[in-house]
C-alpha cells in the first residue's frame, strides 16, 4: 500500500518596511551574504562551520535556498537597506511543521548593520506577512544562551520567552542548549 504526503512549498516572501526591504535571495546576492556569514561574532552563534565561502554564499541564496523553498521546510531570504540598496543580512526559517502551522525564524546581519533595529525590524515583518497573510499560527526563535543580541531581536520583536530547550542546538559543532522564543496567531490582535 502507497501512501501519499503532500507536501507544501514555502511561500515565496516579499516584505518592505520604511527602511527594509526582506525579499528571495538570488545568485547574485552570494558575495554580500558570504561576508554575513563569515563574520566572527555571526560564526560564535551558529552552527556554520568555521569557514563560510564564496561558493557556500552561492549555494545558501540559491540551491540550498531552492531545496528548503521546494521542501516546505522553510526559505533563505536578503534583507536589503532601502537607502543604498545594499543586502545587509539574511533572515530564513526552516522546521516548518505544515500540520501546526510553525516555523522557527533566524536572522544574521552584516557588522556594520548592527545596533540601529534592524534585524528585529526584518524579524516583525516577515513574521506579521507569515501569521497575517499565510496563516501560520507559531513562530519561534531559539537563541543560544549568552547571545544578547539575538535575545534583543526576539524582544523587540515581541517574542516572547518560554525557557529552555536543553541539549537542542548546535554551536560551533558542539551541543548546547537554547533558549525558545515564540509569537502566536493571538498576540498579533
Amino acid at each position: 500500500m502507497s501512501v501519499l504526503v503532500a507536501v507544501r512549498t514555502f511561500p515565496a516572501l516579499t516584505v518592505s518596511t520604511p527602511r527594509l526591504l526582506v525579499r528571495a535571495l538570488t545568485g547574485d546576492d552570494a558575495k554580500e551574504v558570504a561576508p554575513v556569514f563569515s563574520d566572527r561574532t555571526t560564526r560564535r552563534w551558529l552552527p556554520f562551520g568555521a569557514e563560510f565561502a564564496p561558493i557556500d554564499g552561492l549555494d545558501w541564496c540559491t540551491d540550498d535556498a531552492q531545496e528548503r523553498r521546494d521542501s516546505g521546510a522553510g526559505d533563505h531570504l536578503g534583507i536589503v537597506r532601502r537607502e543604498d540598496d545594499r543586502l545587509i543580512g539574511s533572515l530564513w526559517t526552516k522546521r516548518t511543521d505544515w500540520a501546526g502551522r510553525v516555523t522557527e525564524l533566524c536572522v544574521a546581519l552584516a557588522p556594520e548593520a548592527r545596533g540601529f533595529g534592524l534585524a528585529a525590524e526584518a524579524v516583525i515583518a516577515v513574521s506579521f506577512a507569515l501569521i497575517v497573510e499565510h496563516g501560520f499560527q507559531r513562530l519561534e526563535f531559539r537563541v543560544a544562551p549568552g547571545n544578547a543580541a539575538a535575545r534583543r531581536v526576539a524582544e523587540k520583536a515581541g517574542f516572547s520567552y518560554e525557557g529552555v530547550l536543553r541539549n537542542a542546538g548546535d554551536v560551533q559543532g558542539a551541543r548546547a542548549d537554547l533558549e525558545i522564543w515564540s509569537l502566536v496567531a493571538a498576540d498579533l490582535r
